[in-house]
């Protein structure tokens, strides 16, 4: 078969690597001029004009992330070196909050909730029977839940610096929207799936290098066609049978695009489609219009680092974050294999300007940290980074004809906007273009 793979994020790379595994002929077609999509490598400078490899957010993966990892593997990137394997902690800068110890599920969960710094004991107990109510229920909830109602028994404190924090990470929406649904999956894959599942997989090489650039060499080495700064027109039903992507006839069809890129390319083609295809693609068009989306901003900034070379205390830091504290984590770049005194500040759902952002992340620095002397190097502002994870929220689905097929973070599944829920949606896309 001849499959069109459109877009060569982590979707589409994950898609292309699996129709070659098939044993099957892919062309992968990029507008932009890398590849990645939203977790990719950019060029930035320093405070000396020198170049400087930065991502276009910091991205976590965590131990749970089976798919991402064995993607990794199959295009020559080896995970134990390109990440830094951490415990599951939520440690603000002072010390307060908990880590998973090393241990197999349940007990990490059990012993790292007992052992959280500054909470008392009744905080710790209602979290704990909070968690054997999940299991309980088999994590699961009504569809409309909220993430807010979900927690709504756990002390003050605990939604705070716990649940809200955990719930940004993972969904990048408010806890009173997020959908409990997707957080009591999250939380039941990562936390509850095995030993290592709730790690944190911090990066220390560029995102680029991570997975897709690795597999667009890789897909080449097998024959494949990844062609980047080629953004497709149209994808139109051939008469003679498959899809003609501008004028090119393939089997079938992948959108591996954004959402919005994606509803683009299914309305134009809903335009010329038989009778029997049209209602179907613009109801797919339209529910992938539908799709509300949060921003996430990332602030680098870089200072002087002390002898030791580390300007934190651990590689990812949590913060308290409020309106005028708009940072929820930190990430010394220093210790994941950057330079020194490089810091990423991640504003999760983030508003106002750009300006504003920089100058608030400048003063929760000085005021949580204790870091005066810091500047910015260069601020990413990405408004439409995930979609909002609401609660009862309706999803595109994968399939929207006979060979036309889409992945996704976006696509109906388990997961949140996350690089795990990108290429299981590409690996599922992949086996169903393929399967004759």
């Amino acid at each position: 078969m001849k499959v069109a793979i459109i877009g060569a994020g982590w979707a589409g790379m994950a898609a292309a690597t699996t129709v070659v595994q098939a044993g099957h002929y892919t062309s992968v077609f990029e507008a932009a001029r890398t590849v990645g999509g939203r977790a990719r490598t950019l060029v930035g400078q320093d405070a000396s004009g020198a170049p400087l490899l930065l991502d276009n957010g910091q991205h976590i993966l965590i131990g749970a992330y089976t798919e991402a990892l064995r993607l990794m593997r199959l295009v020559g990137v080896n995970p134990d070196i390109a990440l830094l394997r951490l415990p599951l902690a939520l440690r603000f800068a002072d010390g307060s909050g908990l880590q998973w110890p090393k241990l197999a599920p349940p007990w990490d969960a059990l012993l790292g909730i007992a052992s959280a710094r500054g909470w008392s004991w009744r905080e710790r107990l209602a979290l704990l029977r909070l968690a054997l109510r999940w299991q309980r229920t088999r994590f699961a909830c009504a569809p409309q839940t909220s993430v807010a109602d979900l927690c709504a028994a756990l002390p003050v404190r605990l939604r705070q610096e716990f649940i809200e924090p955990l719930c940004i990470a993972a969904l990048n929406t408010p806890a009173d929207e997020a959908s409990a649904q997707v957080f009591l999956r999250v939380l039941k894959d990562s936390l509850f799936s095995g030993r290592g599942g709730s790690n944190l997989l911090l990066p220390r090489i560029d995102l680029g290098e991570a997975f897709p650039q690795a597999a667009a060499r890789w897909l080449r080495a097998q024959g494949a066609i990844v062609r980047t700064g080629t953004r497709v027109q149209s994808v139109v039903a051939a008469a003679q049978g498959g899809w003609s992507v501008d004028g090119m006839v393939f089997d079938a069809v992948i959108l591996a695009t954004s959402s919005t890129e994606a509803a683009r390319l299914v309305s134009h083609c809903a335009q010329s489609a038989p009778y029997a295809m049209t209602v179907p693609l613009c109801d797919w068009a339209a529910c992938a219009q539908a799709l509300r989306f949060e921003a996430i901003t990332t602030v680098y900034v870089q200072g002087v680092a002390p002898p030791s070379g580390a300007l934190l205390p651990r590689p990812m830091v949590a913060l308290r974050s409020n309106t005028e504290r708009p940072a929820q984590f930190v990430f010394d770049r220093g210790q994941l294999g950057g330079p020194s005194g490089l810091l990423a500040f991640v504003v999760s759902t983030s508003q106002g300007e750009r300006a504003t952002l920089e100058q608030q992340v400048l003063q929760q620095a000085q005021d949580e940290l204790g870091l005066s002397e810091l500047h910015t190097v260069q601020t990413v502002v990405d408004k439409r980074a995930t979609f909002a994870c609401t609660a009862a929220l309706e999803r595109p689905g994968a399939q929207l004809a006979p060979g036309l097929w889409a992945c996704g973070d976006y696509i109906a599944g388990p997961y949140p906007a996350t690089l795990e829920g990108a290429v299981r949606s590409g690996t599922a896309a992949g086996l169903a273009a393929t399967k004759v």
